[in-house]
């Protein structure tokens, strides 16, 4: 039996929370599009969304590691299928619609630059004067206008609800209605699933690769509840198990007791607030899915920990350096010479300015064609230079 689209949309209707995001009531996309016949609105962007070139790139950008630096570390494409795959477990539980959550988590981090957050902060940098960057804008602005797969418009035209759950740090989120007067102060519950979500996967993975690449050592982690509390419940049922497996297996439970955690607290805020529509949790003051107080203050020893001891580690930092040296560069080489940029690049210059096109080119390069590219661009100055010093050479012997 084929389930027609509008069969799926009165099953969303029928069956998932009243203040779930149903994709029949969908406030649209920009640039307007026939309804496909088999799939919903958010089955669809989550399709556009796979098939763009920004989510196949996501494979070679670095998460922490930079990429190639061993072959079981997470990739920033691997981080994001992680996060989905929470994203829907969290968003079945509590009644909400799991596609629109997939959705939002496989597009978060599509604007990532190569070199994962010290690549970012190199390009902060150097768009200080031009209006800056930031990962989650930049996602906005692949699937809005950068991405090119359809003749009629630029960009992926998601849904507005998927658009709304990419403005992670934006503190006020604009009603679709055309002349509405209204500011939201918070987005879907699915898009905050996607958000804490994403908090859940770097926390405990980004710990695994610490262990895994010995950065980190299991002596450190005494000090941290996250960890002991998990630790000291696989060895009370797996006294055995030792080394990677006991650590892999203590990782595992981390993710369980989080994911737990944050149905069962997020249910009990849903139901004191008592919401009756999507819109109702829009006009919420606070987030409606979050953790307990007590796992909130165990993550954020947790986050401290990370960044003291994995994401500033002299191995990780000094690596991640020498690259975003070479993301400098090239940035540099770019503003000097536009014409690098390639014919279909430079056309948006006239309209984003020169500082924005070659940061939104070189933002979606990843970790390898970067380096590549560098050692194409300062190679040929390389040659050029030594050209020319053979030819003043050359002069400069002749006139003596």
């Amino acid at each position: 039996m084929i389930r027609a689209r509008i069969e799926k949309e009165r099953w969303e209707r029928e069956t998932l929370a009243p203040y779930a995001q149903k994709s029949g009531d969908s406030a649209g996309r920009a640039h307007v599009e026939p309804a496909h016949p088999h799939r919903t609105a958010y089955e669809r962007d989550r399709a556009r969304i796979i098939h763009s070139r920004a989510f196949r790139r996501l494979e070679y950008k670095t998460q922490v590691f930079l990429n190639g630096t061993g072959d079981h570390l997470r990739t920033r494409l691997t981080h994001t299928i992680e996060v989905a795959s929470i994203s829907r477990t969290i968003a079945r539980a509590l009644g909400l619609n799991e596609d629109l959550a997939e959705a939002i988590a496989l597009a978060h981090d599509l604007g990532h630059a190569p070199f994962g957050h010290s690549g970012e902060s190199v390009l902060d940098q150097l768009m200080r004067e031009h209006g800056g960057f930031e990962h989650n804008v930049q996602s906005l602005r692949i699937v809005e206008i950068i991405e090119r797969k359809y003749p009629r418009f630029a960009g992926l035209n998601l849904a507005w609800e998927v658009r709304e759950g990419l403005q992670k740090h934006q503190k006020f989120y604009d009603a679709p209605t055309p002349g509405a007067q209204e500011k939201y102060t918070s987005p879907s519950l699915e898009a905050q699933i996607a958000n804490l979500a994403d908090e859940i996967t770097y926390y405990s993975h980004d710990l695994d690769d610490g262990l895994d690449f010995q950065l980190i050592t299991p002596k450190q982690l005494d000090e941290l509840e996250v960890w002991q509390h998990s630790y000291a419940e696989v060895r009370r049922h797996f006294p055995r198990l030792r080394g990677k497996e006991l650590y892999s297996y203590v990782i595992r439970c981390i993710i369980d007791r989080q994911v737990q955690d944050v149905i069962t607290t997020s249910e009990e805020f849903i139901n004191d607030a008592a919401v009756q529509s999507a819109d109702d949790v829009r006009r919420q003051k606070k987030p409606l899915i979050r953790y307990s107080l007590s796992l909130l203050k165990a993550n954020q020893m947790l986050r401290k920990f990370l960044y003291k001891n994995l994401y500033y580690h002299p191995k990780v930092a000094s690596a991640n350096d020498r690259a975003c040296g070479f993301l400098n560069d090239v940035f540099e080489l770019y503003l000097r010479k536009p014409s690098l940029l390639g014919e279909t690049t430079a056309k948006r210059v006239r309209k984003d300015g020169l500082h924005r096109t070659v940061c939104d080119y070189l933002s979606g390069m990843t970790d390898r064609y970067l380096m590549e590219e560098h050692h194409r661009l300062f190679a040929e100055e390389r040659a050029t230079a030594a050209a020319a010093r053979r030819l003043d050479l050359g002069r400069k012997r002749r006139n003596e």
